[in-house]
């Protein structure tokens, strides 16, 4: 007896020491870029170009910060990005929910119909050039509603959102809100949704990173520069960066490239903060809300 529990407790020891030295590679490996992005947000671009900065500031300045906040395109491409991150989060977590509900439903005739159909999506699509053709004949091309309704829902979100209604809410409420007039719209605004914080705030923050880090589809529906997020002002702060591998001898163009490398790093960091900033509001409801189903039979 004692010598199985002596093997246990080294097989445990040996799985808590494997676990733990797993997660220390993997914390490591994204945590290093990011105190290399934020030394080079705050060190000399030559040093930077160089290749002299790696965990530590060299040649410590703020001025690549300087140079980010009298920038006016990043500061339109920022104005632009909050713009369609709140809107645009606001429209997907709505018709997410409108969805969801529904088909949450067990006496919704076609449910598991409409569910394939669904499903589908997430796995074949009509493909980039047929959707570009799509947007331009529907005449959203270059239109902020380019960067929304094509990808207002999301079927991973919609699934999970689905899930917490079947999952979390007692049929019992139900009936039981059935029998006193309760109506579908009045169930879902004044039972549902005040039930449904925790899958809410999952939806807000899965949304809101999406559209925030999004670029590629307002790189191919949106050429009037006044609409372009901030992604895109930071892609193409990072290709005239790029350009220097050219090895040019123009002046001008060299300073334009230590430029974009001073306030490419800074820019990073200040494109982050939002949602950093946002995080630690909703990681209550985030933790209980990825955790739908994990202890469900």
């Amino acid at each position: 007896m004692k010598g199985n529990i002596r093997k246990a407790v080294k097989s445990d020891l040996a799985f808590d020491i494997f676990a733990n030295g797993l997660g220390i590679i993997i914390v490591m490996v994204v945590l290093i870029p990011l105190i290399f992005v934020v030394a080079a947000s705050f060190s000399d671009p030559d040093l930077v170009i160089s290749g002299e900065v790696l965990l530590f500031p060299k040649g410590f300045t703020v001025d690549a910060y300087v140079k980010v906040f009298e920038n006016k395109d990043i500061w339109r491409g920022f104005r632009n990005s909050c713009f369609y991150t709140v809107c645009g989060t606001a429209f997907s977590v709505i018709l997410t929910v409108l969805a969801a509900y529904p088909l949450s439903r067990k006496n919704l005739r076609g449910r598991n119909l409409f569910m394939m159909a669904i499903l589908f999506t997430m796995y074949f699509n009509g493909g980039m050039i047929p959707t570009y053709l799509q947007v331009k004949n529907l005449g959203l091309y270059n239109t902020i509603w380019a960067l929304m309704i094509p990808a207002a829902i999301s079927t991973y979100n919609l699934i999970v959102a689905k899930t917490f209604f079947e999952n979390s809410i007692p049929g019992e409420l139900y009936e039981s809100a059935y029998l006193d007039g309760c109506g579908n719209i009045r169930m879902l605004t004044s039972i549902v949704l005040p039930l449904s914080k925790a899958i809410m705030a999952v939806l807000v923050l899965y949304y809101a990173v999406d559209i925030w880090n999004a670029y590629f589809d307002a790189l191919i529906y949106i050429r009037n520069d006044a609409l372009h997020p901030l992604q895109i002002i930071l892609r193409n702060i990072l290709l005239l960066g790029q350009t220097e591998q050219m090895g040019t001898n123009d002046v001008g163009m060299a300073e334009k490239i230590k430029m974009a490398e001073a306030i490419k790093y800074s820019a990073i960091i200040v494109s982050s903060l939002p949602m950093l900033i946002i995080y630690p509001f909703v990681q209550k409801y985030f933790v209980k809300g990825v955790m739908i189903g994990a202890v469900k039979g």
